[in-house]
């Protein structure tokens, strides 16, 4: 079982996080992209050559618990990520990824999606 699955049976939803104090600049990132309603950075465990996240400011636990009222939000983080990927030469493809809960391996629980290229992704991905 890897580090991070590992971490997700134990992590629990509901109060601050570490994708909190990032975006209160208590924790420093390696900030690519910020705007009103997200910001994005490189992963600091990076699982291919180039691996960042999309996160929104609004404290959204996980993808299930999102309201309809974000769906605006929700399409924001995927154009971010999409012009960021473009931005950091990812042509040739890459993955997106959300861990929802504990089964998807969700070890913090403040919606984020990965961003992942740079190599050839395999299939299939679980």
């Amino acid at each position: 079982m890897s580090d991070e699955v590992e971490k997700a049976q134990t992590a629990s939803g509901g109060g601050d996080t570490i994708f909190g104090k990032i975006l209160r600049k208590e924790i420093p990132c390696n900030l690519i992209y910020e705007d009103d309603k997200c910001i994005a950075f490189h992963d600091v465990n990076p699982q291919a050559p180039t691996h960042f996240l999309v996160i929104p400011r609004k404290p959204i636990a996980q993808l299930s618990l999102a309201e309809d009222s974000d769906e605006q939000l929700l399409g924001h983080l995927l154009i971010v990520g999409r012009k960021v990927a473009k931005d950091l030469g990812l042509g040739n493809g890459y993955r997106v990824v959300i861990n929802e809960g504990k089964n998807g391996a969700q070890s913090v629980y403040h919606l984020h999606l990965h961003f992942l290229g740079g190599r050839q992704m395999k299939w299939p991905p679980g």
